[in-house]
């Protein structure tokens, strides 16, 4: 058998792993906790670990989870920030991720921030269950012949700009590596990040979290953009400063945002916290704000999504356990 310790998991993780491994040789070790330097030694027996996005690979990390025996780290994820793969190579660790799951779970989840925000349906829930069928305060506004501006057009981010296209909206987007191709077959127009910001009514972002990408929405983005625009991340929550979105907020500057990341989501989100105090001051006080709509990092959660990213998990496990090649542009390190 080939033994594999599964951190950070819930039950849509066991079930989904559980089908895509039905009739191999993989046994499962399911933890619900992160995995860390502290908790590493718990992976003792595995030939591999496959962990998410909040799980911290780090140098000290990699260290015992080497010494322990493990030869694969597989990440159930796209993004890798948080593994150290220098550190890994130096050990002998492959370090896998799954490189393409549904980019349509993420894109309409994109989406339906931007509705739900602009039309304040979440308030309007609110008001309608408890009896109160006001429309006072519940003005949006027609996205058809509004601009829309994506950073990033990868898959996700293009399947968005078509999305935003279909309700009419002149869709602008930056890249560092433009795809004229697409661009042109679908009127999205190109422009440089400046005009991006200044001309979109609302902006979405669909870039990974890199040390180029880090606080890629800072103070001075957030003042170079249109007055009232909406703001949506669902990619990682590194990429806004958000002492400085805060202070967009209180300004009035930004007209909404929208957030399934956050910079500092680490034993917050995935987490049932509602019978406690919330420690983090700045998150706490972005839920303050009428105009701000926050989801727990579940862009990702669709049947399809889940199905993907547990497929691909597991032909990299049976690779390692087979000797055979793993899944084409999974491997990271």
């Amino acid at each position: 058998m080939s033994l594999t310790a599964v951190y950070d998991t819930r039950p849509y993780d066991r079930a989904a792993l559980e089908a895509a491994a039905a009739g191999t040789v993989i046994e499962w070790r399911f933890w619900d906790f992160r995995l860390t330097s502290e908790t590493a030694a718990s992976a003792q027996g595995a030939h591999a670990v496959c962990v998410f996005v909040n799980d911290t690979l780090d140098r000290a990390c990699l260290e015992v989870l080497a010494r322990e025996g493990v030869k694969l780290v597989a990440l159930r994820c796209t993004g890798f920030n948080n593994v150290d793969l220098a550190a890994a190579k130096e050990r002998g660790l492959t370090v896998t991720r799954v490189p393409v799951y549904s980019p349509y779970a993420v894109a309409e989840h994109a989406v339906a921030l931007l509705l739900t925000l602009n039309r304040k349906i979440h308030r309007a829930f609110n008001r309608v269950r408890e009896q109160n069928f006001s429309l006072n305060g519940l003005v949006g506004f027609d996205l058809h012949g509004k601009t829309a501006g994506i950073v990033g057009t990868g898959k996700i981010g293009r399947i968005v700009a078509q999305i935003l296209c279909g309700f009419g909206m002149k869709v602008l987007a930056f890249d560092p590596f433009p795809n004229r191709e697409w661009a042109q077959q679908n009127g999205v127009e190109y422009v440089d990040a400046l005009s991006l910001a200044g001309r979109s009514d609302v902006v979405l972002l669909h870039v990974p979290l890199t040390p180029e990408t880090r606080h890629l929405i800072h103070a001075e983005t957030l003042e170079s953009m249109k007055p009232g625009a909406m703001l949506i991340n669902v990619s990682r929550g590194g990429l806004i400063d958000t002492k400085a979105l805060i202070a967009a907020l209180k300004s009035g500057r930004l007209g909404g945002v929208g957030l399934d990341v956050y910079e500092e989501e680490e034993g917050i989100f995935f987490e049932d916290l509602s019978g406690q105090v919330l420690q983090d001051d700045e998150l706490a006080r972005l839920l303050t704000f009428p105009n701000v709509l926050v989801t727990a990092h579940q862009a990702f959660l669709t049947r399809e999504a889940l199905s993907d990213i547990a497929r691909t998990t597991v032909a990299n496990l049976k690779a390692l356990a087979s000797g055979q090649p793993f899944v084409e542009g999974s491997v990271l390190a």
